[in-house]
């Protein structure tokens, strides 16, 4: 693959990752969810299913501990998520989604669907699988981050 095609195809993958990013975010916000971002999303993630500490968050996120700590004091504050004593650390608190940040979390769920189904009116249904099948077979094992 020439360098030119190299960059089309980052280009072309990193906005769609960016668009989907932005449609799961306007679809959370269309069904009643507001004053997130999609950072907030992103954090979601990882603590479902079972909660995280803060430098869990951090580590997830690729930001400090202080400036996860900051989104989760934000998320506290505004319902979504809530600080409980950790069951094997005594020092660490355990961050865990309240119901409204379940509700949040399943709402981004249904606006994925949504846009990704927007994608099988585009390159059909057999082609997203496949679009799957492809980008899963290159993905990085490791957290997904937001771009900031």
């Amino acid at each position: 693959m020439q360098n030119s095609d190299a960059m089309a195809l980052s280009v072309a993958l990193l906005a769609a990752a960016g668009g989907l990013t932005q449609r799961i975010h306007e679809g959370v916000v269309a069904r009643g969810f507001e004053g997130l971002r999609p950072a907030h999303g992103f954090a979601f993630a990882r603590l479902a299913p079972d909660g995280a500490t803060a430098t869990d968050l951090a580590a997830h996120l690729g930001v400090t501990k202080q400036a996860a700590s900051q989104l989760v004091d934000e998320l506290v504050r505004k319902g979504y998520a809530e600080r409980r004593p950790h069951p094997v650390d005594a020092r660490a608190r355990l961050v865990v989604l309240t119901e409204r940040g379940w509700a949040c979390t399943r709402a981004a769920e249904e606006a994925a669907a949504e846009a990704v189904r927007g994608w099988g009116d585009v390159i059909g249904e057999d082609g997203v699988h496949a679009l799957y099948g492809l980008v899963a077979r290159v993905a990085s094992e490791g957290p997904v981050r937001p771009t900031w």
